[in-house]
């Protein structure tokens, strides 16, 4: 008998915007902005970098650099991001 091993996606099933937000919130809240990177990197991947590029206006190289996990972008490349995912960033009380 053969075992089969399938790659484990991240982001699979994280299909509506309540889901990405709560994706994001989640990667912030357990590693900082560092996860926060990693989890836009996985919902990018998934949504697929020629549109997020198109929409965000960075072009593909420089948002592969930028989510490679050793790059620290701007807060305005940041905010681009997560505008082109149909995010607003905002600032509450803790």
């Amino acid at each position: 008998m053969t075992l089969e091993l399938k790659t484990f996606e991240f982001a699979k099933d994280v299909e509506t915007k309540e889901d990405m937000a709560l994706y994001l919130s989640t990667f912030l809240e357990e590693g900082g902005t560092e996860a926060l990177l990693e989890g836009l990197n996985h919902l990018i991947k998934s949504k697929g970098m020629t549109e997020t590029s198109r929409l965000s206006g960075l072009n593909r190289q420089n948002l592969y650099r930028l989510l490679n996990g050793k790059t620290q972008p701007k807060f305005e490349t940041l905010n681009k991001l997560l505008h082109a995912l149909g995010f607003k960033l905002s600032i509450e009380a803790a």
